[in-house]
């Protein structure tokens, strides 16, 4: 048997620095979202700190009626206005240093490969703690493309897109659900980025 995660991004954030909360339009969707897990048993619910996280989490769990475990291992790889003084522009410039080169450390933050080992570590862990499992993972779009191309094959990933790599920030919707499988020390792509519960 093998544990299954569904991998949530938050829903639509207020656009502002520092750790914002969901928009109104954000909620709406965040229920939806909360609606599409009745129906599928899920054990437990694994949340970034980040409120944008946490709002989603937090009405997923009101839904669902399952307690939320917050993790730091499920921030973002970097957040605007983790640098004081930074420009939104500058956070962008940043943030695509960061992608087209993986290993490249921003002065906060983690580089694009820690970041997605990072999330690698823990879904192995949760796994242990909790084998044959269900478990909701809300976290951040780049976190979720870190991670996959570290545990994907880039054949599997251009199913997806063909330019998976390059175009990976622009793939992740808000509210989306990516579902992944963990067997035998092994991860599976089973569905990527879906918004049809939308």
């Amino acid at each position: 048997m093998s544990n299954l995660f569904y991998i949530v991004r938050h829903a639509i954030k207020e656009k502002s620095i520092g750790d914002v909360d969901i928009t109104s339009q954000g909620i709406k969707e965040a229920e939806m979202t909360a609606h599409y897990f009745k129906e599928l048993n899920i054990d437990q619910i694994f949340s970034s700190p980040l409120q944008r996280a946490k709002h989603i989490a937090r009405i997923i769990s009101h839904f669902n009626h399952i307690p939320i475990i917050e993790n730091s291992c499920l921030r973002e790889r970097a957040n605007w206005g983790d640098i004081p003084d930074q420009t939104f522009d500058e956070f962008v410039d940043l943030w695509d240093k960061c992608t087209q080169e993986r290993d490249y450390v921003p002065p906060q933050g983690d580089s694009a490969r820690m970041a997605g080992d990072r999330l690698a570590f823990y879904l192995s862990d949760i796994s242990l703690q909790y084998p044959e499992s269900r478990s909701v993972i809300v976290t951040h779009g780049g976190l979720i493309t870190d991670f996959l191309i570290n545990v994907i094959i880039e054949s599997e990933l251009q199913k997806v897109h063909p330019d998976f790599i390059n175009v990976q920030t622009s793939l992740v919707k808000e509210c989306s659900i990516t579902i992944v499988s963990f067997q035998q020390g092994q991860f599976k792509l089973i569905d990527f980025a879906n918004t049809s519960h939308l």
